[in-house]
């Protein structure tokens, strides 16, 4: 028996050169690691540490965790066990064989050095019957998964068993639930269309005469039935054009609202019991209330029965009507009748609806939009080429730079028609420069009106405070309104601005006429305008539209400010980034069929816009945000390596402190291997191990540096990781430390941001790119994700599981080219994909189909960027750096020298358009690898084979099959009136759609959360 490090193995193992290593393990996609019968054979082998529902042991680090092996032999022969050794470690010698049990780590000295640990152990007979007992233990150091291979050589065959432990500390295993997930069912409780009507709470709304009123535009029952049987309504097959604009977005919404019928069910309550509060109030708890899930609002109403009623007979249920809305529980006031019978004792069925309102809205956009010239719906249709004649001015902002000031001298020379676009990648200063074309028509223009809208309320209120910011220009306060939906909380509001707002009794209303007209500048969200036109604002009051993060938007909420207030004269300036997050959808097939393309996807199919024609379209370039080494390889792979790094390259005390392995490169990667879970009925997913190296990671640098809370952000797909990690940071009394998902930190920025990615096995983030969950294989969330730092970028993650999706396996190698990724050994590159173009571009271009909407891309691609390696050039002058090719002459050169520091050079290119991609690879982020493997070597480890060179390689791209529909469908008009209906004035923005500042949606004010958990 030897000792750890010695290698006097048998003769009949043949010496290999490296150590084997145990590279990646996935117990969750491959059942057959730890689901067999050890029992079978001649030799019964035991596998130590065996899974506890269907999730490895937990070991804690420090302490010495052990299990016996059991080997029998059966028959009634002498069998010869040549040896058993530990094949492999990882980490590496983290597993010890012995024959006796290891101490306790207590244990007294004389014991601990009795104790003889091996990697192997030697030959020996076992006699028939005979059993011997072995043990395997571990000592972690460090938490993560812990997993060894173990061989066992019978004279007539090869035995393995591969041991998995998950090592943690106090943190994780504080998160750790004991509430198994059971998937929370979906079925219909009740006829949302039957039943006894409750007690509406009061409208809030202003005085004087509503002048219009929002028709209910409900869903033709034929379309429903269609839509329901997963068919495919004749419009959407025929595609966009401009004369069935308001019918197939009408469509399009109706598959997204039918979509939040069924989301709502997942929330329904069987069995419940509802306290008395008063003589007509029954309150509710609702778990999950608090994080929006569901997202409940004063006036929404829910129906209930009580749960002794059959659904067979007929007794109608309940509505009860929201009066109040507290943390977690809800206040309701129903029918007279139902009070009156209500008894403490009594358990309710209670099934959730949502408020329409903001649905009708958009319907009621979509009609009005079909009144529009083609200049602003179709402008690839019209044939008038502007030329827009500069405006010179005085800048307010003397930091502004060149295409700045280029845009806003456009936007004054601006005269209508064709919206003009503000094209900002990310800390590029595309708010900066809206507010100052806002402040050079407020002071310039005597006559103009402005209307600012965004996406979210905190988009909105950032400009707002900006504008507030240019203290010396005159800017009135009477002439600034602040526009916020009745739904939306007083608290959420920030003191400085609630001047600015109009309310009664804390409730946020729209105010009359009269008020409004008085108002040089309004600032809303896109949903809320429809209070506007509602209370009687018309077609053309505003002289400028401004519309903010609208790439962010789906097309109908775009279109609810420029439908109903736009003429020909008005000017609309639309401002966002094509690469950056797209409009939130619930419904995939409504996504995939067009909704999830927002209105500047579109214009930028349009040639005058995706050819940087400079009388449509400025783009932003220079970067103000972000350490060149962040900025390098988004500014690559999306934005043809055009930006511009202006924030100085600087090295940080910070960097001392995180183990970062390269000062001057601060992108680090801390590979661990944790653990998926769920918990309860949440779809939702965390992953313990993850959200302890975070905090461990935040604790060194709270402890060591000057660093407030604010200055660190943390970003999470998941919902449940959110809330995982906010538990953790409370109890560190690190409560406003901001941890969120991609869509709540887009438009933001720190220091320091830590990205925590989840996701630990192949088989779950295949289910999440089929539907378009977490941010693995969606590129435009892991643009916006890594360009929120300043300073420093931490990603937290499993490499095997990341290097699976191109763009992030491009940041792996990237920091890996770097020196700059600690923790797990990374997997091998698949492949060199190297060509000998003297460049490789990245070109965008946006979904083109005829501007039908539709796209023929797999789901997991929807929505976002698309690349395409079209060099052609034959310079073989490349410098081969991970799996990016640079041109030499165009970049600092690289030498193999392993002491060679990284250097940053930026690569300024002209806008010299988008170029034309075909049709069947648009809105795509897609790579085109032709390399090839060559080398044949492999490791033949028990029953698995590895290529020598790496793993196999993943076709990006999944077959897509298009849904097929086969009936004949009338093109009707579904019933549905064109004429901008009226809006009734209690102005309950909690309807559901796209990105509103409404709490209908999770999303809602700050775009807090997201459905499904796409969140995600």
């Amino acid at each position: 028996m030897g000792t750890i490090g010695e290698k006097d193995w048998d003769d009949e193992y043949s010496e290999i050169s490296e150590k084997p290593e145990v590279e990646f393990l996935d117990y969750e996609d491959d059942k057959s690691l730890h689901s067999f019968d050890p029992l079978e054979g001649p030799v019964q082998i035991t596998s130590p540490f065996p899974f506890v529902n269907g999730k490895p042991q937990s070991a804690f680090i420090g302490e010495t965790s052990a299990d016996s092996i059991s080997i029998k032999n059966t028959t009634s022969d002498p069998i010869e066990l040549w040896s058993i050794r530990i094949f492999s470690s990882n980490p590496e010698d983290s597993y010890i064989l012995s024959m006796m049990r290891p101490p306790a780590d207590n244990a007294d000295m004389d014991a601990r050095r009795s104790f003889v640990g091996s990697t192997y152990l030697e030959d020996r007979v076992l006699q028939p019957e005979q059993t011997l007992t072995i043990w395997l233990s571990c000592k972690p150091t460090d938490i993560g998964l812990h997993t060894s291979v173990l061989h066992f050589d019978l004279e007539y065959e090869k035995v393995e068993r591969v041991v998995f432990l998950l090592a943690e500390d106090k943190v994780s295993q504080a998160l750790f639930s004991n509430k198994p997930y059971r998937a929370s069912s979906r079925r219909k409780m009740f006829d949302n269309d039957r039943y006894v009507a409750g007690s509406r709470p009061p409208r809030a709304h202003t005085q004087g005469i509503r002048r219009y009123r929002l028709p209910p535009f409900d869903i033709p029952q034929d379309l429903r039935e269609i839509i329901e049987n997963k068919q495919v309504p004749d419009v959407i097959t025929e595609g966009l054009n401009r004369k069935n604009y308001a019918k197939f977005f009408s469509t399009l919404l109706v598959m997204e609202e039918i979509n939040l019928e069924e989301e709502m069910r997942a929330y329904d309550m069987e069995r419940v019991a509802m306290k008395r509060r008063g003589n007509y109030l029954l309150s509710l708890e609702v778990p999950g209330l608090a994080e929006r899930r569901p997202s409940l609002v004063y006036g929404d109403y829910i129906l209930a029965q009580l749960s002794s009623d059959s659904a067979d007979d007929d007794r109608l249920p309940y509505q009860g009507y929201i009066h109040r809305v507290e943390a977690d529980e809800i206040y309701l006031r129903f029918d007279r009748s139902f009070h009156h019978k209500h008894v403490e004792d009594n358990v309710y069925n209670a099934s959730f609806t949502y408020n329409r309102v903001n649905m009708r809205r958009l319907y009621q956009a979509v009609h009005a939009a079909e009144n529009l010239g083609i200049d602003l719906l179709f402008p690839s249709e019209s044939h008038r080429r502007r030329v827009i004649g500069r405006s010179s001015f005085k800048p307010y902002n003397r930091y502004i730079n060149r295409e700045q000031t280029r845009a806003v001298e456009m936007i004054l020379g601006c005269r209508g028609s064709h919206p003009y676009v503000i094209y900002g990648p990310p800390g590029t200063g595309k708010t900066m420069t809206l507010v100052e074309a806002i402040l050079q028509l407020y002071t310039t223009r005597r006559n103009a009106r402005i209307l600012v809208c965004a996406s979210s309320n905190s988009a909105a209120d950032h400009v707002l405070e900006k504008l507030l910011d240019k203290d010396g220009l005159g800017v009135q306060e009477s002439e600034v309104f602040r526009l916020n939906a009745t739904s939306r909380a007083y608290e959420d509001v920030k003191p400085d601005f609630i001047r600015f707002c109009f309310f009664d009794h804390m409730v946020f209303k729209c105010p009359p006429l009269k008020a409004l007209l008085r108002y040089k500048i309004i600032i809303s969200t896109y949903m809320s305008v429809s209070l506007l036109y509602a209370e009687g604002i018309h077609k053309g009051h505003f002289s400028h539209i401004f519309l903010d993060e609208v790439g962010q938007a789906s097309e109908p909420e775009t279109m609810i400010p420029i439908s109903n207030l736009c003429t020909r004269d008005t000017v609309t300036v639309l401002a966002g980034d094509p690469m950056q997050l797209g409009p939130v959808i619930y419904s995939r097939k409504a996504e995939n069929y067009g909704l999830g393309k927002s209105y500047l996807d579109r214009l930028f199919e349009c040639d005058y816009y995706g050819s940087s024609d400079e009388n449509y379209v400025t783009k932003l370039v220079r970067n103000y945000r972000c350490h060149p080494a962040i900025l390098d390889l988004p500014s690559k792979l999306f934005y043809k390596g055009e930006l511009i790094a202006c924030k100085e390259d600087t090295v940080s005390s910070i960097y001392e402190y995180v183990d970062l392995p390269n000062k001057a490169f601060p992108v680090l990667f801390v590979g661990i291997q944790g653990c998926d879970e769920r918990e309860g009925n949440n779809p939702s997913w965390f992953n313990r191990i993850e959200a302890s190296k975070v905090v461990e990671i935040i604790r060194k640098l709270r402890r060591n540096t000057d660093l407030n809370e604010d200055d660190i952000g943390v970003i999470t797909p998941y919902r449940q990781q959110v809330l995982k990690l906010k538990k953790a940071l409370e109890s560190l009394e690190m409560p406003e430390l901001k941890v969120g998902s991609v869509e709540q930190f887009q438009g933001q920025e720190r220091e320091i941001i830590i990205i925590s990615t989840v996701r630990s096995t192949v088989k779950h983030n295949d289910f999440d790119r089929a539907h378009n969950l977490g941010f693995l294989s969606n590129p435009r969330r892991f643009n916006v994700a890594i360009t929120r730092a300043k300073s420093l970028l931490i990603i937290v993650g499993n490499p095997h599981i990341i290097s699976k999706d191109h763009h992030w396996n491009k940041l792996l190698r990237h920091c890996a080219d770097n020196g700059s990724n600690i923790g797990c050994p990374l997997p091998p590159p698949e492949r060199d994909d190297y060509t000998n173009d003297e460049s490789t571009e990245y070109n965008y271009k946006q979904n083109v189909q005829h501007e039908d909407g539709r796209s023929d891309m797999p789901s997991e691609y929807q929505n976002n960027a698309e690349w395409n390696d079209n060099g052609s050039k034959t310079s073989t002058d490349v410098v081969k750096w991970g799996d990016i090719v640079i041109e030499a002459t165009g970049w600092e050169d690289y030498t193999n020298d392993e002491s060679t520091e990284y250097n940053y050079k930026q690569n300024v290119q002209h806008e010299d358009g988008w170029s034309d991609m075909p049709s069947e690879c648009q809105n795509n982020v897609e790579w085109n690898d032709s390399g090839s493997k060559t080398s044949t070597d492999v490791v033949k480890w028990g029953d698995i084979v590895i290529e020598a060179t790496g793993w196999e390689d993943d076709d990006a791209s999944e077959p897509y099959s298009k849904c097929e529909s086969n009936q004949n469908m009338h093109s009707s008009n579904y019933g549905w009136g064109d004429e901008p209906g009226e809006n009734s004035s209690n102005a309950l923005a909690s309807g559901s759609h796209g990105r509103s500042d409404e709490a209908c949606k999770p999303e809602l004010a700050e775009k807090e959360n997201e459905w499904s958990d796409g969140w995600n």
